[in-house]
């Protein structure tokens, strides 16, 4: 099965911006900025035959809005410190990068880990919900808006079928499971003081027998 980039690109709902194909006002008009420029990075991580498969629940405004790749930020990009996805200039007219407390957790734990080589990142719901009129603001998304995005969902889980699915928190546990994906297995989520068990659970499952390898 095929990545559905078509349908990533093509989704549209209100108060919900699509990183791989609007602009943000704050996006710089170089190479590494922008939703071409995202979209090619997106590629560049899927580009791996993974053996997890990290899910969040949904983009964030500090990370995946300009970034284009789920616990992923303009800091991290600029630093060299995301495989097959470094940025070599700013993404955002924003006076610092944008930095996710979430986003250094988790790729610092993979690189000490050292799977970050083989592991992708994704969300449930692909793009970025917000609450209306605030485009920076991070919410929820509804019962509709997932169920409007499990065919990129799906398509990705099928892409990368033989890789363990590890839900990132109860919350995209939950929503997994509402869309009938039942993931491997779940770890804390690193935000609100949740990174030791995050780094805990990974540690786990990094080293736990892998089956069916390729």
């Amino acid at each position: 099965m095929r990545i559905p980039y078509e349908a990533l690109c093509e989704f549209r709902a209100p108060h919900v911006f699509n990183p791989w194909a609007q602009r943000d006002p704050l996006d710089l008009d170089g190479p590494d900025a922008g939703p071409a420029a995202r979209l090619a990075r997106l590629r560049a991580h899927f580009s791996i035959r993974p053996e997890l498969v990290l899910i969040g629940e949904a983009a964030g405004y500090q990370g995946c809005h300009f970034s284009g790749m789920a616990f992923t930020n303009e800091k991290l990009l600029l630093a060299g410190l995301v495989p097959r996805a470094a940025a070599a200039a700013r993404l955002t007219a924003r006076a610092r990068p944008w930095c996710e407390p979430s986003a250094t957790v988790v790729w610092g734990t993979l690189r000490a880990l050292g799977i970050a080589e083989r592991t992708v990142l994704w969300n449930a719901f692909a793009w970025h919900p917000h609450r209306p009129g605030t485009p920076y603001s991070n919410r929820a998304p509804d019962r509709a808006e997932l169920e409007a995005g499990r065919e990129v969902l799906e398509g990705v889980l099928g892409a990368f079928s033989r890789a363990r699915v590890v839900a990132v928190g109860k919350v995209a546990e939950r929503t997994l499971r509402s869309l009938g994906r039942e993931p491997h297995a779940v770890v804390r989520h690193p935000s609100m003081g949740g990174a030791s068990e995050f780094r805990r659970g990974l540690a786990a499952l990094a080293a736990a027998p892998r089956r069916g390898r390729r």
